[in-house]
């Protein structure tokens, strides 16, 4: 993997398997420790995995130029309701541009096939520290 995750991300259980300046492709296997008080998965879990994977395949898209990318919107969808089990993370972008970018990100149960949260995340290229 080109990038690595976060260690908040990797808190999050997000486990990136393709990382490119186009398209991430990552994993998480959803256990109790990612559930609400009810049994469900906090939708913490989802807005984390949409920001982080979007900022790994945005942050590889400039890097060349000497920036990486900041988030400056997230706007997740909570679509259905997951009590557990593996989700699919799938991020690419909607427009790369010189200042700024925005990427749709999908998240998927395995098991089900069926979205269980997307959304959209506007990404600011800024340069790289020293």
């Amino acid at each position: 993997m080109a990038t690595p995750p976060s260690a908040f991300a990797a808190a999050a259980g997000l486990e990136a398997e393709l990382v490119s300046g186009t398209k991430v492709v990552g994993h998480i296997e959803l256990t109790e420790e990612h559930f609400t008080l009810w049994g469900a998965v906090h939708g913490g879990v989802y807005s984390t995995a949409l920001e982080s994977a979007a900022s790994i395949g945005a942050s590889e898209a400039v890097k060349a130029r000497g920036q990486f990318a900041v988030g400056v919107n997230n706007s997740t969808d909570f679509i259905r309701a997951s009590t557990g089990g593996r989700v699919e993370v799938v991020a690419a972008p909607l427009h790369q541009g010189r200042i700024q970018q925005l990427w749709l990100v999908v998240i998927t149960a395995v098991d089900t096939g069926k979205v269980v949260a997307r959304g959209q995340v506007r990404l600011q290229n800024v340069p790289l520290p020293d």
